[in-house]
């Protein structure tokens, strides 16, 4: 079952699809090509991973790990 970006601002419910699409992925590399498919980007950071706005670029929020 393919997963549907939630049509929200809800950086909740966009943290809970992002983390979900790792959990489907086989790699960092396919979980990264997926995301900037719709949008997203993550950084790697001193205080850990960081979802951030493709089309913004700028930090949305972090990612439990």
């Amino acid at each position: 079952m393919e997963a549907v970006m939630p049509e929200t601002t809800d950086l909740t419910a966009v943290c809970r699809f992002v983390l979900a699409e790792r959990a489907r992925c086989l790699s960092e590399r396919e979980w990264k090509h997926r995301l900037a498919g719709y949008g997203y980007g993550i950084r790697d950071a001193r205080e850990g991973r960081v979802l951030t706005s493709l089309a913004r670029g700028r930090d949305l929020c972090p990612l439990e790990a």
